[in-house]
């Protein structure tokens, strides 16, 4: 009997007839090749472990090993859970349409050409089902590993008790429930499209579909399957639509009223929620018609349904929408928007903290003429801080730097000591000052910095800081009997190997270097050569494995920065861009603020952290963790410490009422210790935090206003200013001062955080805000705003500091002081209300060519219209006040007489052979102080520095005389 020629291939197996003998590699090679793919297999392995092992020690040593358990297990789970259902639904969905092939492929040369890719398939296709179901199950699982937050936050969620104003839900339901909801309805639908698209590749490739075949496209059992899939993908769908309704309360749009909008406006309340329910009946009804197609085995009536989808989204969901906005919104926004701007208002005032702002008038004018009384009233309104923090830094430098191994950070910081604020900075290890850089040197000798240094923050001495803590060892007001030595700063972030058979640098004094071995519990223990092994690898430093400078008792510190700490043991946690430190208790420790966030407050209005928080001081290290995020309900829920000695972290309760800091605490009970266990010397330098309120300060320039009118016309908007003291046109920073704010019910001055705002494109001020920024008052955290008169407003920042360097007098004796290449730099304009006015203050600092810090020279000072440039703070508030003649006779910004006429008789200044003289005397000092400076004599360059300012001081004088009125005018 003769073989047919198209006779059809064998359906189960491979194909047949005679095979190639390929030879096979010999038994060395084999051995080789194995012990290879072995050892390769291992290397991997240990690698993985590596990772693994030093984040489980690290997580140990520090004492949150709940965190890194919990954690772990919650991906592991989310991983293996949805992995497999993932893996389950793609495989399943391949192996029916392969179980559902028809048993004969039709005769048509598109079967022939897919003939080939059946036969090659056949004897791998367990193998490539399994391979293709682990591949997404991987990736699905990854993806699911990567929500572990998503998903603590949906079991462990505690109720906000306040419902949203258009579904009435709990806000807990926006912010822990949907985001759950939205991943796994992403998770669905990436489930059915990835079936689908495994379901139809089978069906094709053995004949279930067929492109160009004769008789029918689709078998029934093709037809039908894929029918149920599609089925599942538009219940999916009707599924979507209805979490889209509520999605509404937490959509961002744009909106002239202000940027990121978030919640339902006019047109989502009446047009796009009913539509969205509108088309949750479509949907489900088109589902229906899909699975029907098991019964009817045709696809008409489906396909007629999906097409109905599709065009009601398009009209329902988009046109109508546009039509109400077009003739029903904009013709009367005001009134149609107007009761949804007023839902915003109130969800974000209160999603920021800012609903209790209290918003009074402000004359900004003087209401006493007693002008004794007023320079009384400057004494005692505000301790007015001279010392800036943000200038200084290189006065502590070269004061008290003592080795070029030590470092101070280049924003020093600002806290209250003995009643008085102060400016602190810690002496730290600067790993580039390392005389010689090794890895000894690097990693085992220079581990750490010592020392406090601190100033008075309202005085200086002889232009220089006034120290109350200095030298080394430190000493002063803090006594010496305190751990000294900084092994946790802001600049410390190389590892160090301590406690081993290396000693340390502890410090040098005039005696010579000391040494010392840590004492501290921090670290994690080298002596196991698996830890050694798994460190030399995480750190890339083979020397870790096998040199001798490690041995019994050694220690590796690393994540050593009190934000790295604090955000580790904490992810939850954003972390606030400026921890300082404080002296407590024989400790230093580093204060930490950190905030509790989330982008799910229905109707409050988002704004981005990196945006919100960034200022004139801004820069790497002192900016907010997770700048990118949007968020719109953010609170100060946690202070966390870091002891600068042993690293340990403690994370405190601060906001006791806050719903997502109480759910976090359920996810990992234990690590957040109630708010009565801050010790009182602790409590007593906790402080405001600058990033929170600065996120308010932006919030507030829109949402003071909470007339939807008012708020819509956009007539009362302000704006954070510009930062005067600087070019880089960046917002003016907060500033920390002790004050008196009009309206507080304390009667002494209030530790607070200060700023100014101004009107949009307009400079002059139109209000002040401050907030208690001392959690010893009961008053902590209330806001404070000074609201000016718009028809008459007073000066703002950039204005003040204009009109400083405009006044003629003071131009030249800062001309003056810029003499032979010596630098201005001003420091920060402080304002304080006082009596109805504003009274600013800006210290001048000038940093000589021959130095390399600057010195407070002068002090800028004005109020109700008047202005002294004086030699100190009291002589500038005497002759602001009247109480004493100027030094350098400034004129009112306002002249009290603008009738009275200049005395044509007065000679220019310029002309006065004893003004000239002293310009002469200060042009020679000038040269005098170079010479001496080239030729490193320091005693002629100090006298000649002194020369130069007697010089200055004899200019000024005889200006004065000249300037001075004559009796009977």
């Amino acid at each position: 009997m003769r073989t047919l020629a198209f006779q059809m291939p064998d359906r189960g197996g491979g194909p047949s007839g005679p095979r190639m003998r390929v030879g096979r590699p010999s038994r060395r090679a084999r051995t080789l090749l194995t012990t290879l793919g072995v050892l390769a297999v291992l290397a991997m392995a240990f690698i993985m472990f590596a990772g693994f092992w030093t984040d489980w020690l690290w997580f140990r040593s520090v004492k949150y090993s709940s965190v890194f358990t919990t954690t772990l297990w919650t991906k592991i789970g989310l991983f293996a859970v949805f992995g497999l259902l993932m893996a389950g639904a793609v495989g399943l969905n391949i192996w029916l349409a392969y179980r559902l092939r028809p048993p004969l492929s039709a005769m048509s040369m598109e079967q022939q050409s897919l003939d080939r890719y059946r036969m090659s398939v056949a004897p791998y296709k367990k193998w490539l089902l399994l391979a293709i179901a682990a591949i997404v199950g991987l990736i699905a699982g990854a993806s699911a590993a990567g929500q572990w937050k998503t998903w603590l936050m949906y079991v462990n969620g505690v109720p906000f008790g306040k419902k949203d104003p258009q579904f009435h839900l709990d806000v807990s339901f926006y912010t822990f429930d949907l985001p759950w909801y939205r991943f796994l309805l992403g998770f669905g639908f990436a489930a059915v499209v990835l079936s689908v698209i495994a379901a139809v590749v089978v069906h094709y490739l053995y004949g279930g579909l067929r492109l160009t075949s004769p008789g029918a496209r689709a078998t029934a059992a093709a037809t039908g399957h894929l029918s149920v899939l599609l089925g599942l993908f538009v219940t999916l769908k009707a599924v979507a639509y209805w979490l889209d309704r509520y999605g509404l309360a937490v959509k961002s749009s744009d909106f002239k009223a202000t940027d990121n909008w978030t919640g339902l406006r006019y047109v989502d309340a009446n047009a796009y929620l009913p539509a969205k329910t509108i088309l949750v009946a479509i949907a489900a009804i088109c589902a229906v018609l899909f699975f029907a197609t098991l019964w009817r085995r045709t696809w008409q009536l489906p396909v007629i349904g999906f097409g109905l989808m599709v065009l009601s989204a398009i009209l329902i969901g988009g046109l109508y929408p546009a039509i109400v906005q077009k003739f029903q919104v904009q013709p009367n926004e005001q009134a149609k928007e107007s009761p949804y701007v007023e839902k915003n208002i109130k969800a974000t005032r209160d999603a920021y903290g800012i609903d209790g702002a209290d918003v009074k008038d402000y004359p900004g004018v003087p209401q006493t003429e007693d002008r004794t009384k007023l320079r009384s009233v400057a004494d005692t309104t505000a301790s007015l801080r001279l010392l800036d923090p943000n200038i200084v830094s290189p006065a502590f430098q070269q004061l008290q730097q003592v080795k070029g191994y030590y470092g101070f950070p280049s924003t020093l910081a600002v806290d209250r000591y003995a009643g008085q604020d102060t400016v602190i900075g810690l002496r730290e290890l600067n790993i580039g000052g390392i005389p010689k850089n090794n890895w000894i040197n690097d990693h085992f000798k220079y581990t750490h910095g010592y020392g406090v240094v601190a100033a008075k923050g309202t005085t200086v001495k002889d232009g220089a800081p006034d120290f109350t803590q200095s030298d080394l060892p430190s000493k002063g007001m803090f006594g010496t009997d305190f751990e000294q030595r900084i092994y946790y700063g802001e600049q410390t972030k190389q590892y160090s190997i301590v406690g081993g058979p290396q000693k340390e640098l502890d410090y040098s004094d005039d005696k010579g270097e000391k040494e010392t071995s840590y004492k501290g519990n921090s670290g994690v223990n080298l002596d196991n050569p698996v830890n050694r092994a798994a460190y030399a690898l995480a750190f890339s430093e083979p020397q870790i494995l096998y040199s001798g400078a490690i041995g019994e008792g050694s220690r590796i510190l690393y994540n050593r920065t009190p934000k790295d700490r604090v955000e580790s043991v904490a992810p939850w946690l954003t972390i606030d861009g400026a921890p300082y430190p404080a002296v407590v208790d024989g400790r230093i420790k580093w204060i930490v603020d950190a905030y509790t966030t989330t982008n799910g407050y229905p109707y409050a209005s988002r704004t981005t952290l990196g945006q919100s928080t960034a200022d004139s001081l801004t820069n790497s290290q002192r900016a907010v963790v997770a700048q990118e995020n949007q968020v719109n309900y953010i609170r100060n829920s946690v202070k966390a410490t870091v002891d600068a000695y042993d690293g340990t972290v403690d994370l405190y309760q601060w906001d006791t009422k806050d719903p997502v800091l109480k759910t976090w605490m359920k996810a990992f009970p234990g690590t957040v210790k109630p708010k009565s266990e801050i010790s009182k010397p602790l409590m007593d330098h906790m402080r405001y935090p600058q990033d929170l309120f600065k996120v308010q300060r932006e919030l507030l320039t829109r949402y003071h206003v909470t007339d939807p009118q008012t708020f819509l016309s956009g007539s009362e908007a302000w704006a954070v200013p510009d930062d005067p003291t600087t070019k880089a046109g960046t917002a003016v920073p907060p500033y920390y001062l002790s004050m008196k704010m009009p309206g507080q019910p304390e009667k002494d001055q209030v530790f607070s955080l200060t700023t100014t705002f101004t009107p949009n494109e307009r400079p002059n001020l139109s209000a002040f805000m401050a907030v208690n920024a001392d959690p010893g008052t009961p008053d902590y955290g209330k806001i404070r705003i000074l609201k000016m008169p718009t028809s008459k407003p007073p000066d703002g920042p950039g204005q003040v500091q204009s009109k400083f360097q405009s006044e003629p007098k003071i131009a030249e004796s800062i001309r003056l002081l810029r003499g032979g290449d010596s630098e201005i730099e001003y420091g920060n304009l402080l304002a304080v209300p006082m009596d109805g006015g504003m009274l600013y203050v800006e210290p001048v600092y000038v940093r000589s060519s021959g130095l390399k810090y600057p010195l407070l020279r002068k002090v800028l000072v004005t109020y109700g219209g008047q202005t002294a440039f004086e030699d100190t703070l009291e002589k500038a508030l005497n002759v602001v006040f009247g109480a004493e003649a100027p030094t350098t006779p400034v004129p009112p910004s306002t002249p009290t007489n603008p009738t009275t006429p200049t005395n044509p008789n007065t000679p220019p200044t310029a002309q006065d052979p004893t003004v000239k003289a002293a310009l002469a005397d200060a042009q020679k000092a000038v040269e005098e102080a170079d010479k001496a400076m080239k030729a490193g004599d320091w005693a002629a360059y100090g006298k000649a520095q002194s020369d130069l300012q007697a010089a200055l001081k004899r200019a000024i004088d005889a200006e004065a005389k000249l300037t001075a009125p004559k009796p009977g005018g």
